[in-house]
């Protein structure tokens, strides 16, 4: 939207010098007012979709949903639905983490994207250490090597998921704010739509979310970051869900690539406040769903 106008150069100066400042600078309440400023004007930007996504992206969010999935209960299953679900970095870190706690476990999971080309190369398992032509980023990076060797085997001089993990997972193309999307995937125990509503609007993605909701089971649990927490804040409230606690703060600040966004880019996550009369709720990205969901 800004482009090259006066406001885009003066945000474009401003995310110069910011990224100069030292952090003990710009956590200071006079800094955190101008960022929030500015990220306020960087947010009417045109957005797009981006599929940038790493393996074991927010090892905090993965550690939650291992303790809320009740695989601790012998032959206990779980019904587990991932939303935007891209080049399936994101849903085999789920998969292996919860079978690397209990490799009997009974996953049925669902793995969903709007593209094509996304769904087929997630549904391979086949990935090009480094950067793959889908995924503009190092996906292997927050990884090491004994994990690799855990989730991969080689193929040549490409890493394929192992049978193991890719096992119960059904991939679909579709699209998260379809409203027959609950036809399509049944009831779910934990959806998983993390970092693409970001994407939207404020008014498309309140939309997204709350057709999403219907997917989970009274007391099930959304797992929902990367999104305008405005957004995020404001349907919490109007349909009752429960912010989970645990891990709060770890979960927020457990993707660097999102926190070191801010305020510059559309997508970056604001800094904790506790301060805020809502910070439990504003900085939850889990929530349980209760029964009155409309």
């Amino acid at each position: 939207m800004f482009g090259r106008s006066p406001v885009g150069a003066w945000l474009r100066l401003n995310e110069w010098i910011w990224n100069r400042l030292p952090p003990s600078l710009t956590a200071l309440r006079p800094f955190r007012s101008f960022g929030h400023l500015l990220h306020s004007l960087v947010r009417l930007q045109d957005r797009r979709m981006y599929l940038g996504t790493f393996f074991l992206r927010n090892r905090p969010e993965l550690e939650l949903l291992r303790r809320l999935s009740g695989l601790g209960s012998e032959g206990r299953g779980v019904r587990i639905a991932v939303l935007g679900s891209s080049n399936g970095a994101e849903v085999y870190s789920i998969a292996w983490v919860l079978r690397s706690a209990q490799p009997d476990a009974k996953l049925d999971m669902h793995a969903v994207d709007i593209s094509p080309a996304a769904v087929e190369a997630a549904r391979k398992g086949l990935y090009e250490p480094g950067r793959s032509e889908l995924v503009d980023e190092p996906i292997f990076e927050r990884m090491t090597a004994k994990e690799v060797e855990e989730m991969f085997e080689r193929i040549g001089d490409r890493l394929r998921i192992k049978p193991g993990i890719r096992e119960g997972i059904v991939w679909h193309v579709g699209d998260a704010a379809d409203p027959r999307i609950l036809e399509t995937l049944g009831p779910q125990d934990i959806v998983v739509a993390n970092r693409f509503l970001c994407h939207m609007g404020p008014l498309e993605a309140e939309r997204c979310i709350r057709n999403i909701a219907r997917l989970l089971v009274p007391g099930g649990y959304l797992f929902v970051s990367g999104v305008d927490l405005d957004v995020r804040t404001k349907v919490a409230i109007d349909l009752g869900w429960k912010p989970v606690q645990e891990l709060l703060q770890e979960l927020h600040e457990g993707d660097p690539s999102l926190r070191a966004s801010w305020p510059h880019k559309y997508w970056g996550l604001e800094p904790l406040d506790r301060r805020r009369s809502d910070w439990k709720t504003r900085y939850a990205s889990v929530f349980q769903i209760g029964e009155d969901i409309a």
